[in-house]
């Protein structure tokens, strides 16, 4: 079993249905690997083993008699603590919430498991997933795996670690502001931000509503990107609560003829300059789809220092009253320091005057940058301007910091992160794959590719 804890969950389905592997022996065997690794990161912060366990086993018994509940039968998961899950404590890192156990898992969790999927645990996040930094008051730090000295980055760093660690086979994450895509990067797995409407946020700490409704979305974590491919449609969809999530039927990237794609791609986005390793990584990313004749030029999208602005403006104006909502309603009377920086004077009367004319700038600004589609159909770019950072190292007083991601929650444009290579000190770099709304097909195909080209996952040296 020690292989086994790092194949995909498509290998370790199939391979279940093909009767050369139980459930149970992939459970118990990921169950060991997290008691071998989570003293050291700090990744799965509440542990259902048991539960697991008689789950593994019922679903051999449905396997032995040649039935399977989906295509996620018997594959071991855990799943961020930012979502509801039935009869585990959810604190989605706020003291108010320490002892909460919902009654029912979110739609996303439960789909998982209506498909399958075992749940083993709930891994770690910074209170109510507003840091870039996996840190709260309940649970302490995650460490990142490759450096149990540097940061699995946020707020998916628990699940990010764990993924990497062989922990588990498959991942929920959440994106406000590259809360997926980063740790991905920083861990050395894929994750994808679906495009905004994709996947219902009922049941996570950061619900539907609000000021900021569009730049959240839930998406799969995994090792390898046919895990994104397996698990994206699965969670999508109308759940009948989220009113934001519209009906679209997803592409199957098998189907996209890469030969077709025309790539924009930046190593830089002239607003904050990427780690030299973060450019080469990308550069050389770029240089490998030329030489497979791929039709990729260089071009930055227009209006990146605006669409930051936005970005900037919107996140500044809108945090503090967020964050006081979600204290109240949670009952959290002491946030940590993380969010309590965003609860100046300043900030909380900035909450109180929101201005309607930046909700049409944003919309303007938007469908501007829409039109970047009309002559490519896909962005390589950095997943973020830094690689793993030292502990309390990840917080910094401007969103340039986070500008290769958070555009494209406000544009609301899917992007996948994945590994293509290493810095020079052994870190994982990854590249980010952006396209058009609603074509998670074309990301998934050509971050599939990349993942070949330029070798994708690497177990770390824990």
């Amino acid at each position: 079993m020690s292989e086994a804890i790092y194949w995909s969950a498509s290998r370790i389905a199939a391979e279940i249905r093909a009767r050369k592997l139980t459930s149970r022996e992939i459970v118990d065997a990921c169950l060991e690997r997290i008691e071998q690794v989570n003293p050291k990161i700090n990744a799965v912060v509440q542990l259902v083993a048991e539960r697991a366990r008689r789950e593994a086993d019922e679903l051999d018994r449905l396997a032995a008699s040649g039935r399977f509940k989906g295509p996620l039968h018997g594959v071991p998961i855990t799943i961020k603590d930012s979502l509801d899950s039935a009869g585990i404590i959810s604190t989605g890192g706020t003291m108010g919430r320490k002892d909460y156990i919902p009654q029912q898992d979110a739609p996303v969790v439960a789909r998982l498991r209506d498909a399958g999927a075992v749940l083993l645990g709930k891994t770690n996040t910074p209170e109510l997933t507003l840091s870039g930094e996996t840190h709260n008051l309940i649970y302490g730090r995650s460490c990142n795996p490759f450096d149990l000295q540097r940061s699995p980055g946020g707020s998916s760093g628990g699940a990010a670690a764990i993924i990497a660690c062989g922990g588990a086979a498959l991942e929920l994450g959440s994106d406000t502001g590259g809360s997926i895509r980063e740790p991905a990067h920083l861990c050395g797995i894929t994750g994808i931000k679906p495009t905004s409407g994709r996947t219902p946020r009922s049941g996570h700490i950061v619900p539907y509503g609000g000021v900021m409704d569009s730049l959240t979305q839930i998406g799969p974590m995994a090792r390898f990107v046919e895990d994104l491919v397996l698990a994206l449609p699965i969670i999508c969809g109308p759940d009948g609560r989220d009113p934001s999530v519209v009906p679209v039927v997803i592409g199957n990237p098998a189907e996209i003829d890469l030969s077709k794609l025309r790539i924009a791609w930046y190593a830089d986005n002239g607003i904050r300059p990427a780690a030299d390793d973060i450019q080469r990584v990308v550069t050389e990313t770029a240089q490998q789809l030329r030489a497979q004749r791929f039709n990729i030029e260089q071009k930055l999208l227009p209006g990146m220092r605006e669409l930051v602005n936005l970005s900037t403006e919107l996140r500044e104006s809108a945090n503090a009253g967020l964050i006081l909502q979600l204290l109240e309603r949670y009952g959290t009377e002491q946030p940590g320091p993380d969010l309590a920086g965003y609860l100046t004077d300043d900030g909380i009367a900035g909450a109180n005057s929101l201005d309607p004319a930046l909700m049409e700038a944003i919309d303007e600004a938007r469908s501007r940058a829409l039109g970047f589609f009309a002559d490519y159909d896909a962005i390589l770019c950095p997943p973020s301007h830094a690689l793993a950072r030292p502990h309390r190292a990840s917080h910094s007083d401007s969103f340039d910091d986070w500008s290769y991601m958070t555009i494209h929650n406000l544009l609301g444009w899917p992007g996948v992160s994945v590994r293509a290579g290493s810095s020079a000190d052994g870190l994982p770099v990854g590249v980010q794959v952006v396209a058009a709304p609603w074509r998670e097909d074309i990301a998934l195909a050509l971050a599939s590719k990349i993942e070949v080209l330029m070798g994708g996952y690497r177990q770390p040296p824990l």
